[in-house]
């Protein structure tokens, strides 16, 4: 007999006297990831892990945690900005990891825990609470095809229709789930996890503990053509270069990172790249540099250390962006950012400057009218 209802009576009995579908399907939801889960904390549990000040009391055992508004009374939510403290009186969440700055008083059976950051906190849960990861019923699955001539290290795990070519290297560790190329003389680092359809091709050279989200393309042809000399057609200009990535690299889902034309593409230690993210080849990425989604990177674009971009920045080829800079959501660079600026707009300029040029444009239309 199942434990679980149909949906069709989860929400017939639950939908009476309710006007918020949505609310309902979101509770089914979480219903089931409770039966699911199947792992419990008490408080004083996650407080030895996260290591913060515990306020009040509550006997309940915590099944996971939830945002604020949608949490149920055995969940935990976290609070880490001011604004959403009102909302902590109508939660029916036991407890709450906030920051030590918000003053929010406990009630009875509710508790909370103040720690210098919610947000690394919160990471911290999620961890104690993750589920396990897909598993694996033999470590190379029958249906993979790895050349003889490949090196696999203790403990490679290679799901069901995998290829590992010739002369390709993979470190101690490694995860290739379902449906993961990996061509000739390539070379992964120890513990690195490839989601299933990622393909990295021939004589890419990836660093240990990276994470490559589902399809994620690593060392394709660059774009590279020239107008042939007859004026008929383009000209494929060969790629003949290579992708290197360094240690603790994580890429998002249907990204891609283009070879180079010459030498290497090269991601630099601690990167993280968000889904539908292109860089082209010969770019260069220092370290722990973000980009977010749809952000992209023309041909010999250089990032120092700690560079930001933000969802749908697009970068012009051949320019260099120093160490530490950020650049909004949306934007268009055109040519250098010097090390630590703030770049807004298209064609990006100081942010500074991005909203006084909106303030005057959008009087200017007021006047117009």
């Amino acid at each position: 007999m199942s434990l679980l209802p149909s949906p069709a009576e989860y929400w017939s009995g639950h939908l009476s006297g309710q006007t918020n579908i949505r609310q309902a399907k979101f509770r089914f939801v979480s219903f089931v990831q409770q039966i699911t889960c199947m792992k419990s904390f008490t408080i004083t549990d996650i407080n030895r892990v996260i290591n913060g000040v515990l306020v009040g009391n509550t006997d309940q055992n915590i099944i996971g945690p939830e945002q604020l508004d949608r949490a149920a009374e055995n969940q935990i939510t976290f609070i880490g900005n001011r604004k959403f403290a009102r909302k902590w009186p109508e939660s029916k969440a036991c407890a709450a990891i906030i920051d030590e700055k918000i003053k929010i008083e406990s009630d009875e059976n509710r508790a909370l825990i103040k720690v210098k950051n919610a947000d690394l906190a919160m990471a911290q849960v999620l961890e104690m609470y993750a589920p396990d990861p897909p598993h694996f019923e033999t470590n190379i699955h029958p249906s993979a095809v790895v050349d003889p001539s490949a090196t696999l290290g203790n403990g490679c795990r290679i799901g069901a229709g995998c290829y590992v070519g010739k002369d390709a290297s993979l470190g101690d560790g490694v995860t290739l789930y379902a449906n993961v190329t990996i061509m000739d003389e390539t070379t992964i680092g120890s513990h690195t996890t490839c989601w299933p359809g990622t393909v990295i091709r021939e004589r890419c050279v990836i660093g240990s503990n990276c994470t490559f989200h589902n399809n994620v393309s690593i060392g394709a042809d660059g774009f590279g053509y020239r107008p042939a000399e007859n004026g008929q057609g383009l000209v494929k200009i060969p790629q003949i270069g290579n992708v290197v990535i360094e240690d603790f690299v994580e890429v998002g889902a249907n990204s891609a990172i283009d070879r180079g034309k010459f030498s290497s593409t090269h991601i630099g230690y601690g990167c993280k790249i968000d889904n539908l993210v292109q860089i082209g080849h010969n770019s260069i990425m220092g370290k722990f540099c973000i980009m977010a989604g749809a952000s992209g990177l023309a041909g010999s674009v250089t990032l120092g250390d700690g560079v930001i971009i933000g969802g749908s920045a697009s970068i012009k080829d051949h320019t260099t962006i120093g160490s530490g800079a950020i650049v909004g959501a949306g934007s268009g660079v055109t040519g250098d950012i010097a090390p630590g600026k703030k770049m807004l707009g298209y064609p990006a300029v100081e942010y500074r400057d991005a909203l006084k040029q909106w303030v005057f444009l959008k009087k200017a239309i007021e006047e117009k009218k």
